[in-house]
């Protein structure tokens, strides 16, 4: 990429939480600019009234989602919209030669059938579905490189896979015997005001959701299947809430095919990541605070009665989301992989 030009940058929906962790991450990007910004609301605010800590800042108000008016001046746009908006707007995006990085899931399933079972909603963009590429980029680099959409993955799935891949690649692990235990804090859930996400309902309190029916149990099994030739991979994943802001801590329990050293699997997990700026294998087991505000994976193992016990830390509003989004977009662009991530 040309060093004289900077990658034009839109958020759509940017009054989400995601979105102010992008415009956050973005305002200290040396080769990208926050151009636009739109929102569904009416009327548009001023992006400081949303998040005052922008206030003297950015001095940008939201407009529309249209299009037709962003031909021409953003080179590609993000789109932090709830599932089943984007793909209303992603077909004339690309029409128009805007890049697009959807934090939705409308994306991330290949195939229409799972889309539907899971959201309940068809999808209406199975062209685009075809050739959207799943923004993890230590496992799809080269296919971001050319990608005009991504589908940026989840949160929890992003943790898991990380944690997973390495060994299920190399064939160390049963695919079908693989349990997810994760955590998050409560920023996850985004921030349309819920009930039962007031702080008198989570403060001091820790539980289990949507046990066995979390969408991201199918994005985590669809992620993994590719590394498989003919059989595909079967997970249990439960999902917690924890009484903290950000991060997420998954425990991982995979069942080795033939009896395996804790020095073999670190041995995988150091030459599956050697290189990666954003992955760090470690010796101690992961914190959430140690990663939150970065956009680090930070991986441990252990061997516990015949089972490989992964740990894996992420902060779910950037490694989960907008950090990864950004990674994303300096891979599609030629950046340096860590510019706006230091």
């Amino acid at each position: 990429m040309a060093e004289s030009h900077k990658v034009r940058v839109g958020i759509i929906g940017a009054t989400a939480y995601t979105s102010r962790e992008a415009i956050r991450l973005l305002m200290g990007h040396p080769q990208a600019e926050l151009a636009v910004l739109c929102s569904r609301r009416d009327p548009q605010p001023r992006i400081d009234e949303v998040f005052p800590e922008f206030s003297g800042r950015l001095d940008m108000r939201c407009e529309p989602i249209d299009p037709d008016a962003l031909k021409d001046r953003i080179d590609v746009a993000l789109l932090c919209l709830p599932n089943g908006i984007a793909m209303q707007h992603v077909p004339a995006m690309l029409g128009h030669g805007i890049r697009a990085i959807d934090f939705s899931a409308d994306y991330r399933l290949k195939e229409p059938a799972d889309y539907e079972q899971w959201y309940n909603k068809p999808h209406t963009d199975l062209e685009n579905l075809r050739d959207a590429v799943y923004g993890l980029p230590e496992l799809y680099r080269e296919r971001l490189s050319t990608a005009r959409l991504v589908a940026n993955p989840g949160c929890y799935p992003t943790s898991a896979a990380l944690a997973i891949v390495p060994l299920l690649r190399a064939g160390l692990v049963e695919p079908t015997d693989i349990i997810v235990d994760a955590a998050s804090g409560i920023s996850g859930a985004g921030a349309e005001p819920k009930p039962e996400h007031h702080f008198p309902e989570r403060h001091e309190t820790f539980e289990a959701y949507n046990v066995g029916k979390h969408r991201h149990m199918v994005e985590i099994e669809r992620t993994l299947d590719p590394y498989l030739r003919e059989r595909k991979t079967s997970v249990i994943f439960t999902p917690h809430l924890v009484p903290m802001e950000r991060g997420i801590l998954s425990t991982v329990y995979l069942k080795p095919v033939q009896p395996i050293s804790i020095e073999h699997v670190m041995q995988v997990f150091v030459e599956s990541y050697e290189g990666e700026p954003f992955v760090r294998v470690r010796e101690r087991l992961p914190r959430t605070n140690e990663v939150a505000r970065t956009n680090y994976c930070d991986l441990a193992a252990r061997v516990v009665k015949s089972r490989i016990v992964v740990l894996s830390a992420i902060d779910n509003m950037v490694k989960g989301a907008s950090g990864q989004a950004i990674q994303n977009l300096n891979v599609m662009f030629g950046i340096d992989e860590k510019a706006g991530l230091r």
